[in-house]
């Protein structure tokens, strides 16, 4: 029985944005004609396992949501076949429990401490931690397994979160994507608010995370089959479509995304306090206060890639919110690529000619050139710096700037960590930056991290997404600041281990948020004061706030949170602090600069997720079968587990698997595999893992040339080429033309000779029956010491008598650009089979040492704080390789499809001085062709 586990990221390797399948090249040759009769056979007779039921039940106790999903399937088939269970939950919540059942035996989730080693890495791959990540949309949650033949099987997975106000509503949202019509579907949600619900609405289903503007409410009405019962405190909303309603919403059944709206009562003007065994929450969000002049500066990129539909829907989003502004604003413009082009150099009052003047210079902004990010932030922030000096300003206002880009700084300072010191030193705590990333080519941790530091927000906008409706929605939101630098404070002798207290603005239609535990449980009242600013007004707010005994939650249907056997239902209030203490503890380690603080903020972090069962960044899900041992679970039932934006799976046959079935967040790679390897326009990259040395270089072929790219047919009998393919470089680029690896093939001469042909689409196996396998579907084939592993629209595995082994990457483009064509990268996982007599492009390297001669100037000779520290600018030194001396400078690129970055040594001229032979020596006449003279009796150097 095979079990994978994975959690999608939200990549491009995933499913869409939305969780729906996407349509992935010509997969119409499905089988080919020399198939076996018997495989034929089967593969008509296989029937897709049937989902008997899919449920959701959500129950929102004070706006904490507690979540739980199942989905209950039935294998009427003759045979065993493996079925994947997916469901889209939101970036902002945490896993809290996944359990299966398979037949009759039952694999439960355990949340478990996760190896520092495995920690350390986490800022590289995910760094989703700032207090406002929803809107970057949802992570996709697959589960496959093998159900036996006739037998059942259920997946049942528990998510929470704090439901986050904006626009004065609080919005809970369901996925309903079942990917096939379920026999039973029924989505529940309970909400139960003791202050009273003031507003509940259920709208349409959508098939579109992205809310737009939010200015218009949703008249179309709730989706078939949903009814509604409400009271004053507490509301039931349950929809139960049958099949056939099921069918006409959607036949694949993606049904959208079921989401409630609603909001709360409030009366008292210091907020709304509860209190529940202990804990307390206050939510505060007070109203009718007269809003703060805003000194905005809209900093907008114009670089090449803003070309055609983006720029014009973000021109056209920023003359509806000039139009927007108020007449005690002020505002000014920016627009960069790599040039940073002011339209006034100063901030100028709102009135109807600078509006005007304003809509005129964005009109004439046209796309051009690189992105220079820290010089736009730095003119900005030196534009509000210039007029907050002024000695004449007696309002208080809130100063913002808003920021947005599809790409990476390419221009000026393109380092992160210096482009973040930069502006936050120039800030100062004064400005508060909001950013917006459209597309996938963004560099969303560098915004993500900018808005952090500096109290603003950020928003990612997919690539197909409007992003002039989701700049005008991020703007409503800060449209209207109401209060600036909040604080609130309780009596120390009666409040402990509260949750963050400070907070530097309060934007109309939000919510302010505070929870922690009383020292004392059978306090009758709490005092509280807010202090605040308010345009020429200082605000202050005192209250001793009842706090007597009250029950919250305690007639609702339906168990919310974790439980272990015999435990009662959690208190909602400390699984709602917990979940703030811990989004907090990881955004102040992800900011945090001084590793012995940052490792204290680990630990606390940690020990806090494993004690209330939360999967975080430094926590992961072990799957564990109760009841005595009878050895290893895994292998007792052949359990095998990936990590990463797909489930993947190596080796299903013979193969030792991996001790603990780990579901962990953020992802790892999803193959540990070397980074000796070639993928992109093509880059190459070579490992020497003795010599603690990465070297890259890239080759400028021509589209059809056939490049060798691993050559050892006479010694392990195995060749690898790729044939490249053309596409036109972007614009204003220094290229002429990209160009990307089409094919890969590999030749296998012994035991028996074997062709395999690889393309994003398809993968041919041609060993004496062949073989035809769509790269849109999960598939394992083998004989004769070659197995091949197809992991649907991400990578082809290939391991050649256990001690070879290769990973091909599938890049697909759902909408390419015409620069962008999809493609293959090639990635050495195992070389211990290919000899020393192996050649190739990347071949020749295998079984050799590097070492640098000459080092770069300023480091001094400390190699290992050279490659453990980060080079702000390119330093070069000299290399030493199979006896010759190769001038390199430092870089940095990034690999497993942009999931990890590498610092490594760059040869340049197409590494002219660092491979054997010309380039021309490395052209084959065919896709199999084994003929490779150079490396066969070269000398060392030249």
């Amino acid at each position: 029985m095979l079990l994978l586990l994975g959690l999608c990221l939200g990549l491009p390797l995933c499913a869409g944005a939305q969780g729906e399948p996407r349509s992935w090249g010509d997969t119409s040759e499905q089988v080919a004609l020399r198939v076996p009769r018997q495989v034929r056979l089967l593969q008509r007779l296989k029937t897709k396992p049937l989902m008997t039921e899919f449920s959701v039940k959500s129950t929102i106790i004070s706006r904490y949501a507690f979540t739980t999903v199942a989905c209950r399937l039935l294998n009427r088939a003759s045979e065993d076949q493996e079925v994947e269970f997916q469901m889209q939950i939101p970036a902002a919540a945490f896993i809290t429990n996944f359990t299966m059942l398979i037949g009759d035996e039952v694999y439960r989730g355990e949340i478990i401490e996760r190896e520092k080693k495995d920690g350390d890495r986490v800022k590289e791959k995910r760094n989703k931690t700032a207090e406002d990540n929803g809107e970057k949309g949802t992570e996709v949650f697959r589960a496959s397994l093998v159900i036996p033949s006739k037998d059942k099987a259920a997946f049942f997975l528990s998510y929470e979160e704090l439901l986050q106000r904006r626009l004065g509503k609080y919005e809970h949202v369901v996925s309903v994507r079942p990917q096939q019509l379920a026999g039973r579907l029924s989505v529940e949600v309970n909400i139960l608010e003791q202050s009273g619900i003031a507003s509940l609405q259920v709208l349409p289903l959508q098939n579109s995370r992205q809310k737009g503007s939010g200015r218009g409410e949703d008249d179309s009405g709730p989706p078939p089959s949903t009814v509604i019962n409400q009271n004053e405190t507490f509301a039931k909303i349950v929809f139960k479509p049958s099949v056939v309603q099921q069918a006409k919403i959607a036949q694949n059944g993606i049904l959208g995304d079921f989401i409630v709206r609603y909001d709360v009562n409030r009366e008292q003007s210091i907020g709304d306090i509860q209190v529940l065994n202990g804990y307390f929450v206050h939510y505060f969000a007070p109203k009718d206060l007269p809003p703060l002049p805003k000194n905005v500066v809209f900093v907008l990129d114009s670089s090449a890639s803003m070309v055609g539909t983006k720029l014009r829907q973000t021109k056209d989003a920023l003359f509806t919110i000039l139009h927007d502004l108020r007449p005690q604003d002020r505002f000014s413009i920016i627009g960069f690529s790599n040039r940073i082009k002011v339209w006034k150099d100063h901030l100028i009052a709102v009135t109807p000619d600078h509006v005007r003047d304003g809509k005129v210079y964005i009109h004439h902004m046209s796309p051009t050139g690189g992105t220079d990010i820290n010089g736009a932030l730095q003119r900005a922030i030196a534009l509000l710096n210039n007029y907050m000096a002024q000695d004449d300003i007696e309002d208080r206002s809130v100063s913002l700037i808003i920021f947005l880009t599809d790409g990476k700084p390419t221009v000026g300072e393109t380092h992160t960590l210096t482009i973040l010191n930069n502006t936050r030193e120039a800030a100062r705590g004064r400005i508060c930056i909001f950013t917006i990333g459209i597309g996938n080519d963004v560099d969303f941790r560098l915004l993500e991290r900018l808005s952090l530091e500096n109290c603003g927000l950020t928003r990612h906008v997919q690539e197909e997404e409007d992003a002039g409706s989701q700049l005008i929605g991020f703007y409503d939101e800060i449209r209207t600041p109401l209060l600036s630098d909040i604080r609130v404070d309780y009596p120390a002798s009666a409040v402990e281990h509260a949750t963050k207290t400070l907070f530097p603005n309060y934007f109309n239609g939000s919510e302010i948020i505070v929870a922690g535990k009383l020292v004392d449980r059978q306090l009758d009242q709490l005092h509280v004061e807010v202090t605040a600013s308010n345009s020429k007004k200082f605000v202050i707010l005192k209250a001793d706030v009842p706090v007597g005994p009250q029950k919250v939650g305690g007639d609702l249907p339906g168990s919310p949170g974790p439980r272990g056997d015999g435990e009662e239902d959690p208190n909602p209030l400390e699984r709602l602090w917990s979940y703030l203490m811990v989004k907090e503890l990881l955004s102040s380690w992800l900011q945090s600069n001084d590793g012995r603080e940052k490792e204290r903020l680990r630990q606390r972090a940690q020990a806090l997720a494993v004690s209330r069962r939360f999967l975080t960044p430094f926590t992961t899900m072990r799957l564990k079968k109760p009841g005595p041992p009878s050895g290893s679970l895994e292998e007792a039932h052949g359990l095998s587990a990936a990590v990463g934006p797909e489930p993947v799976l190596q080796s299903l046959r013979g193969a030792s698997t991996l001790p603990g079935p780990a579901l962990e967040k953020p992802h790892e790679p999803r193959i540990k595999i070397s980074k000796t390897s070639v993928d992109g326009d093509p880059h190459f990259v070579v490992d020497f893992p003795a010599s603690r040395l990465t070297v890259c270089f890239n080759i400028d072929g021509q589209p059809g040339d056939i490049l060798r790219l691993v050559s050892d047919h006479v010694d392990s009998g195995v060749t690898v080429n790729g044939e490249l393919i053309g596409a036109p470089a972007p614009p204003n680029g220094h290229k002429k033309q990209r160009t990307y690896f089409g094919t890969i093939t590999i030749l296998v001469n012994k035991p028996e000779r074997s062709y395999l042909e690889i393309t994003p689409n398809r993968v041919i196996l041609d060993g004496g029956d062949r073989l035809v396998l769509p790269c849109n579907r999960s598939v394992v084939v083998g004989s004769r010491g070659l197995e091949v592993s197809v992991s649907a629209n991400a990578n082809v595995t290939v391991t050649i008598q256990g001690s070879i082994a290769f990973v091909i990457l599938i890049h697909l483009y759902k909408k390419p650009a015409p620069f962008q064509r999809n493609h293959l990268g090639f990635y050495i996982s195992s070389s211990h089979g290919l000899s020393g007599g192996c050649h190739g492009l990347l071949g020749q390297f295998l079984h050799q040492e590097a070492e640098l001669t000459e080092e770069p100037r300023g480091l001094g000779r400390n190699l290992t704080h050279l490659l453990s520290s980060q080079v702000p600018e390119p330093s070069e030194a000299v290399l030493k390789v199979k006896g010759r001396r190769v001038p390199v400078v430092w870089k940095q690129r990034k690999i497993y499809n942009g999931e990890e970055q590498v610092d490594c040594w760059f040869a340049r001229n197409s590494a002219a001085t660092l491979i054997d032979g010309e380039y021309r020596d490395y052209l084959a006449s065919h896709p199999f062709d084994t003929e490779m003279t150079l490396g066969l009796g070269m000398p060392e150097g030249r």
